[in-house]
């Protein structure tokens, strides 16, 4: 199981009375940049994705804020979980951004790794920040389950470039390319190559539902198949999947459609990512 935090780089407001700081527009998305999540019910192996604003953080007039952030995930007993008990508790280290636009608000990314051990129950993220000069504090809390382990695509996100670490929200404007970032969790193995076999589809859908494509776009990812990101190492009860290319050609509200089979379990799992396209300036 991994957590992460991260900030992203962005400002706004003005400036509120000095010395409250508190967090707002509090939801989960899908992926960094993405549209809210319709629940917060995850399997394991997904990631939780937390976006938030911190509205009354310090921004001096050079455009600086300095802050500390810390986070934990404890289980319904409120037992922490992440990081594991028998790992101490890391502290919250000093963090600096910058912020030439000012005003005094900052969004927060902050997310949660569901291990593939991680068992089925409710659970908290619980996030502290602490504005360095104006000393005022503040936290949140956000609940979510973990349902049972399950044949399932996970870790849906976007980005701008293939290797995916630049993110991009699910959405833009015509002549813009995303790819789609996903993994693939708790597949079976062939009993020859203990390998995954997986079947990929994909297919868009435009707002009434209808498919753009005549036939979905079909990849395997097998130890044969040039895209395969096989071997996967004895053990590992996911992996990563060869990104999908989505390249925005016209306006309007679509659907990408991912759907895994795996042909060892004969099990299936769907994943609907909704993307919106602007006309171009």
């Amino acid at each position: 199981m991994i957590a992460t935090i991260a900030l992203a780089v962005l400002a706004g407001l003005p400036a509120q009375p000095a010395g409250t700081v508190k967090f707002t527009n509090v939801r989960t998305t899908v992926g960094e940049l993405g549209p809210t999540r319709e629940n917060n019910k995850l399997v394991p192996g997904d990631v939780l994705f937390i976006a938030a604003d911190v509205e009354g953080i310090t921004i001096d007039d050079k455009g600086n804020a300095e802050y500390t952030m810390d986070m934990e995930v404890v289980n319904s007993a409120g037992t922490r979980v992440l990081p594991p008990p028998n790992e101490p508790k890391p502290k919250a280290e000093p963090r600096a951004e910058f912020f030439p636009l000012r005003g005094n608000k900052m969004p927060v990314r902050v997310f949660v790794t569901v291990g593939l051990d991680l068992a089925a129950g409710n659970y908290t993220c619980k996030v502290n920040l602490t504005d360095t000069k104006s000393k005022a504090t503040t936290n949140l809390d956000v609940k979510f389950e973990i349902a049972k382990k399950e044949f399932a695509v996970v870790a849906v996100r976007t980005s701008y470039d293939q290797n995916g670490e630049i993110s991009a929200p699910t959405s833009g404007q015509v002549g813009q390319m995303v790819f789609v970032q996903f993994s693939i969790a708790t597949f079976e193995r062939d009993m020859k190559t203990k390998q995954p076999n997986i079947e990929l589809a994909f297919q868009l859908l435009d707002d009434k539902g209808a498919p753009t494509m005549k036939e979905a776009l079909k990849v395997i990812q097998d130890d044969k198949s040039s895209a395969s990101v096989a071997p996967i190492k004895e053990g590992d009860g996911m992996f990563r999947v060869i990104p999908f290319p989505l390249y925005m050609n016209r306006p309007g509200k679509f659907i990408l459609e991912i759907t895994a089979t795996d042909r060892v379990s004969k099990k299936t799992a769907t994943y609907k990512l909704p993307v919106t396209v602007t006309p171009s300036n």
